[in-house]
């Protein structure tokens, strides 16, 4: 496998943590076979939404070392299970000095591997659905499907033309707040607001000079109209997404 052929192929690689800076031909070939079973999204995909929100994969593709290869990160807590191991990597709300901040405020992101080794669930903490509902973030991942991919700026940017839209209030700029806090700074545009938090992630191990991976900068844009959320950005564990969530929603709202 060689440059070449990552080249012509990088910009079809869509699963979200998938997308940016896998370094290993291994990771490459399990990303595209995660993506192209995207396409058929309901045949190899489940999701359930509670507490928690979590995507089932029926036929793992993905490999726990091919997370590590694409943040250099480790997980807060690795813990054995009857089939299988547990990650979780636990977010948790600094200022600016990357001190955690009181009273804490944090989210998880959580992966559970088969025997196998190989990604079976998905799952993202009740806070995290604060700034991204089940809703949205479901038909987030259906459009994964004919995502358009930066690899140099590791950014992801979903198709919506192929997917049906939802019906779905937007969140409250009040409701995200009563969550999340007080930002860490506010940007004051003519017709919107965006809040900009830092969460850092609490892990054992970082590999030398992928230091910055573990700081998430969120930035969340409010409407002034309406004071509801409509553009959630992130950068997790190394990857920057971003998701505008009025191209999701019927043209009727």
């Amino acid at each position: 496998m060689t440059p070449s052929w990552l080249a012509r192929h990088s910009r079809r690689l869509g699963i979200l943590v998938l997308a940016a800076a896998l370094t290993g031909c291994l990771q490459w070939l399990h990303a595209y076979q995660t993506y192209l079973q995207m396409s058929d999204f309901d045949r190899h995909f489940n999701v359930q939404a509670s507490d928690e929100f979590t995507l089932h994969f029926k036929e793992p593709r993905l490999y726990s070392s091919d997370f590590v290869a694409l943040a250099k990160l480790y997980p807060s807590e690795d813990l054995p299970l009857k089939d299988g191991r547990r990650w979780r990597y636990w977010f948790r709300k600094v200022g600016q000095d990357k001190q955690v901040l009181k009273p804490e405020i944090k989210f998880y992101s959580q992966l559970v591997f088969n025997a196998e080794k190989k990604l079976t669930d998905w799952s993202f903490s009740g806070l995290f659905l604060e700034i991204a509902p089940p809703q949205f973030l479901e038909v987030s991942l259906r459009s994964i499907a004919g995502a358009e991919i930066d690899k140099e700026k590791q950014s992801l940017r979903a198709n919506t033309d192929h997917i049906g839209k939802i019906t779905a209030p937007l969140p409250s700029k009040a409701a995200v707040l009563a969550k999340l806090g007080p930002p860490l700074k506010i940007e004051d545009e003519p017709e919107q607001e965006v809040y900009s938090y830092l969460f850092l992630l609490d892990t054992p191990r970082i590999e030398k000079g992928y230091e910055d991976n573990a700081v998430s900068e969120v930035k969340l844009t409010f409407a002034k109209n309406t004071q509801a959320l409509i553009i959630m950005a992130g950068k997790f564990a190394g990857l920057k997404v971003s998701i505008d969530y009025r191209k999701f929603l019927q043209a009727a709202q």
